[in-house]
């Protein structure tokens, strides 16, 4: 089962290799992972995806709560949740193609960030299904580089 684990931590060094020794330590593959800042300099928020049962989840979960660094945890599966992902893509174009990888860009609402003779770079912000169905798309295309954030999440109206 998939799992969305949100998490507030201290923002110092080392907390981020911590947190994913304890998954390896459980022989759990983090799918993605993110964190950054939040509101506050001194907290940061990290949210990890990974694909594990019950048990495990539970169990690595309930370590990482005794952690001192730990300030909340929370698995966000089965919520309903604003999550996006941003994905930077340079892809090759000649000029039989161009018009039709710019159409792609639109139909996906993805924003041209950079256009060179040889390739056009585009981000897109949305939820992982719809970054991953641009990249399916834009395969054919030939992908020449391509970077992606781990995904971003919030639980939906006021809680």
């Amino acid at each position: 089962m998939r799992h969305t684990i949100s998490f507030l931590l201290q923002n110092k060094p080392g907390v981020l290799a911590h947190v994913a020794t304890i998954f390896e330590r459980y022989g759990i593959n983090i799918r993605s992972i993110s964190c950054g800042e939040t509101e506050q300099e001194d907290i940061s928020r990290m949210i990890i995806c990974v694909e594990v049962g019950f048990d495990e989840i539970q169990a690595v979960t309930r370590e990482l709560e005794g952690q001192d660094f730990v300030l909340g945890l929370e698995d966000l599966s089965g919520q309903e949740l604003i999550d996006r992902e941003l994905v930077m893509i340079k892809v090759h174009i000649t000029k039989a193609t161009v018009s039709q990888i710019l159409q792609i860009f639109e139909v996906f609402q993805a924003n041209v960030i950079d256009m060179g003779n040889e390739t056009i770079s585009a981000e897109l912000a949305a939820p992982a299904s719809k970054v991953a169905g641009l990249i399916r798309i834009l395969a054919s295309h030939g992908i020449v580089s391509l970077s992606r954030t781990g995904l971003i999440a919030l639980t939906r109206g006021d809680l």
